[in-house]
């Protein structure tokens, strides 16, 4: 070194290709997390799904995010490549299992494998990283967040979340249970007498005509907030909430990653790969699944037990 100069290191560059769905991206945040922690000058560009996009709008270390829109014959992948290219990555994340981060320069590369495997899912992205037991998920929102949600939901509360909508109505548990549920959480000398309810979904025609039922039921002691906030305001909102309860969705594990009590309801799919990961998370799941026809098995008591459980209370009837 040159007496009287200073050489200021290059901060590490990575690359996080992630998923294109709000669930999965969610599971991401915490291995990515992880490597904010370990290099805390990095400057991360990350590669995700347009639904995805605000589940990393507030990640510190986020130098930009690139969002990736499916396109025929797969030329997203060759608008991201351009976009990148001309960079020399110190690491490179394929959480996709594509052939892409063969094709960039950088100096570490790890690449998920492809197909289902008989685990959860936060425990094949640890094993990416040789990280046993996984890092959990985190949701990252901003003091202005925090105040929107504060005025959505004011008070002392207490409020529970609803998420009655899903990307798939396989998946949606009936209308009249969420209700039935939540008066039986709520009603007097029940764990939570006197709260109200946060009513969540994502945006569009089919997830407001999943809530619809949920919100019309529920009246003066529901709050509507479906499709009305992004993904950092939703994540503010369910942190003052003292529970939450939905079906396997996005919402399910954002609300489990900002530490919320989680209550996730399971019917098609897979509790074993997609249980909501969290400090305080639950799961209900309908008798014979994963199968098709099988959420209308589920039932309030049920979850009203798992629901106990999960609070540190004893069920009590619905």
């Amino acid at each position: 070194m040159v007496p009287g100069t200073c050489y200021r290191r290059r901060a590490v560059r990575i690359l996080f290709i992630t998923s294109t769905r709000i669930g999965d991206a969610v599971l991401s945040t915490g291995i990515l997390n992880h490597l904010i922690r370990s290099h805390p000058q990095a400057k991360v560009v990350v590669a995700c799904g347009p639904v995805a996009e605000g589940v990393f709008a507030r990640m510190p270390n986020r130098a930009w995010t690139i969002v990736l829109a499916k396109r025929r014959f797969k030329l997203h992948w060759l608008e991201l490549w351009r976009q990148v290219a001309g960079t020399r990555w110190d690491l490179v994340v394929d959480l996709r299992g594509s052939a892409f981060a063969w094709t960039i320069r950088a100096k570490r590369r790890l690449v998920m494998q492809g197909g289902r495997q008989p685990v959860h899912r936060l425990t094949q992205l640890g094993a990416l990283l040789g990280l046993d037991p996984p890092p959990q998920p985190v949701a990252w929102f901003s003091p202005a967040d925090a105040d929107r949600a504060a005025r959505l939901l004011p008070g002392p509360g207490p409020w529970i979340g609803l998420g009655p909508t899903a990307n798939w109505d396989r998946k949606t548990w009936p209308a009249e249970r969420f209700c039935a549920l939540f008066r039986a959480l709520t009603a007097p000398g029940a764990p939570l007498e006197g709260a109200r309810a946060a009513i969540l979904g994502g945006p569009g025609a089919q997830e407001r005509a999943m809530a619809a039922p949920v919100l019309a039921a529920l009246g003066e002691r529901a709050v509507d907030l479906v499709g009305n906030l992004s993904l950092p305001e939703v994540a503010a909102v369910l942190s003052r909430c003292v529970l939450f309860v939905g079906n396997d969705s996005g919402l399910m594990h954002l609300s489990a990653a900002a530490g919320t009590p989680t209550l996730g309801l399971f019917g098609p799919t897979r509790v074993e790969e997609y249980a909501p990961a969290g400090r305080h998370a639950a799961t209900a799941v309908a008798p014979g699944s994963p199968a098709i026809d099988s959420m209308r098995g589920l039932t309030v008591e049920m979850a009203l037990a798992a629901a106990g459980r999960l609070l540190a209370v004893p069920a009590v009837a619905a």
